[in-house]
């Protein structure tokens, strides 16, 4: 009977303990860790994704911000020598150019002052060497300086070849063989010594202190 009754006692002891043992672990006990997953959520979407809004420049306005017609720029000259302040003045459009005639209908001739700043003499980097002048149509394309018959127009006391002295100044020009739609509303762009690249807003129509002059010339 006392054996019975041992056995009952014990056995109603390990019970106990065993419910207890279970209830430390759900109160925060050394339980085993949950093998439950949180569920997938979806990942976010890239900023690069998101539509642009309505209104976003155009291929004209990417890049360095453009300057007006008659706003000067410090650039580094040819092969990093020197620095070559060039002030952009007037845009002259013309259907003929001293006997010329433009190949895809209008010449675009985009006059400019430099200025030497530093103690060396600076020149305009080449096209050679991955630099000089670019006109940027409306939708995005670059067309050389000189293109066409636009290396057909020369211009009597504008010339930027080969180096400018320290402290002097000198009028250039650029001659571009453009479409009507090309020359409207373009950009010049300019990429000096160091492949740092500038750009000026073109007007629609002729404008700058220099248009009689030019046009003068490029009549026949």
């Amino acid at each position: 009977m006392r054996k019975t009754l041992l056995a009952a006692v014990v056995t109603a002891a390990t019970c106990l303990a065993l419910t207890a043992c279970e209830g430390g672990a759900e109160a925060g006990g050394d339980a085993a860790p949950s093998t439950t997953r949180p569920r997938p959520t979806a990942p976010a979407t890239p900023a690069s994704a998101t539509p642009a809004p309505a209104g976003e420049p155009g291929p004209t306005d990417a890049g360095p911000a453009a300057l007006d017609l008659g706003e000067p720029s410090r650039t580094v000259g040819a092969r990093t020598v020197g620095i070559l302040e060039i002030t952009p003045s007037s845009v002259v459009y013309a259907d003929e150019g001293a006997g010329a005639t433009p190949q895809s209908g209008v010449f675009a001739v985009v006059t400019m002052k430099e200025k030497s700043l530093s103690a060396n003499p600076a020149a305009e980097e080449l096209p050679a060497a991955g630099g000089g002048w670019e006109w940027l149509t409306p939708d995005g394309r670059t067309i050389p300086a000189g293109n066409g018959n636009a290396r057909q127009v020369t211009l009597d006391g504008y010339d930027s070849s080969g180096p400018l002295e320290p402290g002097a100044t000198r009028m250039a020009a650029k001659v571009f063989d453009l479409t009507p739609a090309q020359a409207r509303s373009g950009r010049i762009v300019y990429t000096d010594g160091v492949q740092a690249s500038y750009r000026w807003k073109m007007p629609a129509g002729s404008t700058g202190p220099e248009v009689a002059d030019v046009e003068g010339q490029l009549a026949p």
